[in-house]
């Protein structure tokens, strides 16, 4: 994350930051400031507006909020639009303005998420975890592709637990039943839920790379399938039959009926 951040605002935010919070006294960090993370792989300058915004790289706000609220959005514009079944929107549980209120719902929570989460993102940008830059560094080499299903079934076990406790009724009532008010989801309902209640089953991806090794590149690659995921498992398109892959069939009926598919991406937890 920390060499995409690099990346990103050299490209994209600096100029961006610059334009609608621009610096009345820009004063320019010395050489090696920036782009550091990013440095290990291959030399890349700052940006010319590195310095000229009030709002600076290292703020934690422009650190965690706005990728998270661009990647839900965008994202679920983009399944809305290709894959999402819109016939959904004709069943008698898709509610009127549902599209509206599930974003509004979704683009209020990611700010409260991004502040609960900053702990965890500041660890990862900033060194306090295991994550690693090189295959070469990996325990051993085998692990560049164990990482892969460790992550997942680290992850999912975690969540499957966390879900099933968002289901008891007093935490029910308070944290988890918004998200539960779309009973026929939109993509949209990807992050359309209570702030506390997303943010807790964003807790084990967190803890992953806090306990057990993780190569960056897939960390990052890891993040957007996980965010993704979520969205496809809202899109009502059922390409998925299987009885062990927690898609968007089975997600649809967790919705409808509340009492199992407690998972993010596998079902046998229920077992």
């Amino acid at each position: 994350m920390d060499v995409l951040l690099d990346i990103l605002d050299t490209y994209v935010f600096d100029r961006f930051y610059a334009s609608i919070l621009p610096a009345t006294n820009p004063v320019t960090a010395p050489a090696g400031t920036y782009n550091k993370h990013i440095g290990l792989y291959y030399p890349l300058p700052p940006s010319p507006y590195a310095d000229s915004s009030t709002w600076k790289r290292d703020d934690i706000v422009r650190q965690t909020m706005i990728f998270a609220t661009a990647l839900y959005l965008i994202g679920s514009t983009i399944i809305y639009h290709t894959l999402f079944d819109k016939r959904v929107m004709r069943h008698p549980h898709f509610l009127p303005n549902q599209i509206r209120q599930e974003i509004r719902q979704g683009i209020t929570s990611i700010p409260v998420i991004a502040v609960l989460t900053a702990p965890f993102f500041l660890a990862e940008v900033r060194g306090w975890t295991k994550l690693y830059d090189f295959a070469d560094e990996a325990p051993f080499r085998a692990y560049n592709w164990l990482q892969y299903p460790l992550f997942v079934c680290f992850t999912d076990c975690g969540i499957y637990w966390i879900h099933r406790g968002l289901h008891y009724p007093p935490v029910y009532r308070w944290l988890h039943k918004p998200h539960h008010k779309w009973i026929m989801p939109s993509p949209f309902a990807s992050y359309a839920f209570h702030p506390v209640d997303g943010w807790s089953q964003s807790i084990p991806y967190h803890v992953y790379p806090l306990l057990f090794p993780l190569q960056k590149s897939a960390y990052l690659g890891l993040f957007v399938f996980v965010t993704m995921w979520t969205v496809f498992i809202h899109d009502a398109e059922y390409l998925s039959q299987s009885v062990v892959v927690n898609g968007a069939a089975c997600h649809t009926m967790h919705h409808l009926y509340f009492n199992y598919n407690y998972g993010q991406f596998l079902t046998f937890w229920d077992s």
